[in-house]
């Protein structure tokens, strides 16, 4: 039987590589681990680390085709982030301007969460627990 340890990393390709290096690590405050320009492809490549366990590769290249809807497109739907306190998240990406959807609560777990999204449209959840 297959035995999987862990989430290794979870990829993003961004459009506008300086915007979304911005919000990924002033925004959202991840810190990078390690930043690369690989000539041969046009692209960078950006390490971010969350939360001592898990990396975010974030990835630019010439032209990429945009998301075809949000959220309910075949594939990733989103990608959440576990915070202490939901209300001091969503104040602190508002001050930079991010509108964040209203707060709702997790029929199931009665736990509160919101939506917003990253420069490119990409679905983001703050999941309080």
């Amino acid at each position: 039987m297959l035995k999987l340890n862990r989430v290794h990393h979870i990829a993003i390709i961004c459009s506008d590589y300086a915007k979304s290096k911005q919000f990924y690590t002033e925004v959202l405050g991840l810190k990078i681990v390690r930043e690369v320009y690989r000539e041969q492809r046009q692209s960078y490549k950006l390490d971010l680390e969350v939360g001592n366990l898990y990396q975010i590769e974030l990835f630019s290249f010439p032209d990429p085709p945009a998301r075809p809807s949000r959220p309910e497109a075949a594939g990733l739907r989103h990608l959440a982030f576990e915070v202490d306190d939901l209300d001091e998240a969503v104040a602190h990406i508002s001050s930079f301007g991010v509108d964040v959807e209203p707060i709702r609560v997790d029929e199931f777990t009665g736990k509160r969460f919101t939506f917003f999204a990253d420069p490119d449209g990409l679905p983001l959840e703050l999941y309080e627990i």
